[in-house]
């Protein structure tokens, strides 16, 4: 049994897994709802108590159908809440990936000292879906880009009060941690990378930009046994073989399948999904 680690984090945006039997971390989703909702049928007959269930981030942007995977995280979510009191709030873990990040960033775009330049760096990294699921165009938000801060105060407001109007959409994006661990000390969720070289508190954006330290975890980062990732912006597939770390990310949304993995507290895979 692996030693608990003392951590000393702001719980409103760490999350930590106590007393977890099993973890299952769902990675990338990228807007497939089908996809999603394929991987629930099978993960939901297998979820007992005890299990744990962290989704890894990225659940907007690059697929088709971003509105309908948050209703179906939500709708898998008030599911399982329904057994009869066997699990908890808690038990469940949505970590901010870097499309949920830019997300943030796109609703205060008016204070942004470029807004038309950050704006396309956006939509080149898929945030354009996610305007559409929430009621714009890629064209209306050129136009507002282009009228100044007025404008762009305007169409975020707007794009924000759809997403307000959707149920549970915006609680879900507001309640989205920086990364989630086990009290035990053994796994440390991410959504895209580490630096082994920095202290857990000072990561930062390394969270969601991957900076290629995550290759070197060498050896425990912060003293749990495996780092889990959910991202990998390389695209190289599921890698379940290195010591310290792991990478569950199949490649949905870039034509590869969703994946989720079952852990144990130690870092032992148990049980796989893909579809």
């Amino acid at each position: 049994m692996n030693k608990p680690v003392a951590l000393s984090l702001d719980e409103t945006r760490f999350a930590r897994l106590d007393r977890p039997q099993r973890i299952w971390s769902v990675a990338a989703i990228h807007g497939h709802a089908a996809k999603l909702a394929a991987l629930h049928r099978e993960l939901v007959p297998r979820f007992v108590p005890g299990d744990r269930l962290v989704y890894l981030g990225n659940y907007t942007g690059l697929g088709p159908d971003v509105h309908a995977t948050v209703d179906e995280l939500l709708h898998t979510r008030r599911r399982l809440l329904s057994r009869s009191g066997v699990f908890q709030p808690h038990d469940f873990v949505y970590l901010r990936g870097a499309q949920e990040e830019m997300w943030s960033k796109l609703l205060q775009l008016q204070f942004a000292q470029n807004p038309p330049e950050i704006l396309e760096w956006l939509l080149d990294h898929g945030i354009g879906p996610t305007i559409e699921a929430y009621g714009s165009t890629l064209m209306s938000a050129r136009g507002h880009v282009r009228d100044g801060p007025r404008a762009i105060t305007k169409w975020t407001s707007a794009l924000r009060n759809c997403m307000h109007r959707t149920p549970g959409h915006h609680e879900l994006m507001t309640a989205v941690k920086r990364a989630a661990y086990t009290d035990c000390g053994g796994l440390f969720f991410v959504h895209a990378a580490v630096d082994p070289n920095r202290p857990l508190q000072t990561q930062g954006d390394i969270f969601w930009w991957d900076t290629g330290l995550f290759d070197g975890l060498d050896r425990p980062f912060n003293g749990f046994t495996r780092v889990i990732r959910g991202f990998d912006q390389k695209q190289r597939g599921v890698n379940l073989d290195l010591p310290y770390a792991a990478t569950i990310d199949g490649g949905c949304g870039h034509g590869g399948p969703l994946v989720a993995v079952c852990f144990a507290p130690d870092g032992e895979v148990l049980d796989r999904i893909e579809t």
